[in-house]
């Protein structure tokens, strides 16, 4: 294998993890996707068009991955939530507007869990890289019209996904919002936090059936007060939490000393925190490649 094949590919293969990711919504799954493309790339003979021919292989093996994941998330324990991502260092490509930032928020990825595997394709294809029905035609290997029926469906989907979730307008909790909630949060300080969130406020907590968290939303000022409360006090003395730049917007890391427990990220309307995620399944705060977490990455 030659060092111009490799060089090549290393060339693409950010932007590959950021397809794969906006697919899967796993980052350890998007790293083997971009492994498998690039065992395919150094096979393959001269390819015109490195990045559309990467970017063919990346969606298509994302498609067959997205079947079988569909089957393992409707039996997961609780509630799912995709692999969160530090993005200070641009591990999902350029995030310059509030768009770019939407489309990779925890929140917007969740709802593309409605879509099937190849209207998800084509969605990501057309509004996060920006292809045109002609060359998303030709990655899922169809026409230009059932391109565009899809996508249309695709989008109508995601709007009533939207609707029947009750979905406000959510927005990236401004810095003065999160420091509040912070220092509301690591007191134990029920009246601060009630100050800051909203009464309809939600939290999903992804535990994974590995550690002891709600397996249902918990909704309502009063009740989500004293959830937070009451989880960082069961965490015990040592816990910390710090800002970091999560999915696009600025989160939460929450630390027992140096391990990584849990990542929370608020959304907010109306200027109060209206929803909190939190990611807590060990599995999905073990990485450190691409941008994704690791328990041993102190990032502050």
């Amino acid at each position: 294998m030659s060092v111009d094949v490799v060089e090549e590919f290393e060339r693409h293969r950010s932007r590959l993890f950021g397809l794969a990711y906006r697919m899967l919504g796993s980052a350890e799954e998007a790293e083997d996707v971009v492994q498998d493309a690039f065992l395919r790339w150094r096979k393959a003979s001269t390819v015109e068009s490195p990045w559309a021919w990467l970017a063919k292989v990346t969606a298509n093996l994302c498609v067959n991955r997205l079947t079988s994941a569909r089957a393992r998330r409707e039996s997961y324990v609780g509630v799912w939530l995709p692999e969160p991502v530090l993005t200070e260092g641009g591990a999902l490509g350029p995030l310059d507007s509030a768009e770019q930032r939407e489309f990779v928020s925890l929140a917007f990825l969740v709802l593309l869990e409605t879509l099937n595997p190849v209207e998800r394709a084509v969605f990501v294809l057309r509004e996060a890289f920006g292809y045109s029905h002609r060359e998303v035609a030709e990655v899922i290997d169809a026409s230009e019209a059932n391109s565009r029926q899809l996508y249309t469906r695709a989008r109508r989907r995601l709007a009533q996904a939207g609707a029947g979730a009750g979905r406000r307008v959510d927005r990236a909790a401004p810095r003065h919002l999160v420091e509040s909630f912070l220092a509301a949060a690591e007191h134990g300080d029920l009246p601060g936090l009630e100050k800051v969130l909203a009464d309809d406020v939600t939290v999903w907590v992804d535990g994974g059936g590995r550690v002891g968290t709600a397996r249902r939303p918990v909704s309502g000022l009063s009740r989500v007060a004293r959830y937070l409360v009451g989880a960082l006090n069961l965490a015990g003395p040592r816990v910390s939490l710090s800002p970091a730049e999560v999915n696009g917007v600025l989160g939460l890391l929450a630390r027992a000393g140096e391990e990584l427990i849990g990542v929370l990220v608020p959304e907010t309307s109306d200027g109060r925190i209206s929803g909190i995620r939190i990611i807590a399944n060990p599995d999905k705060l073990r990485l450190s490649h691409s941008g994704a977490l690791s328990g041993s990455e102190r990032v502050t």
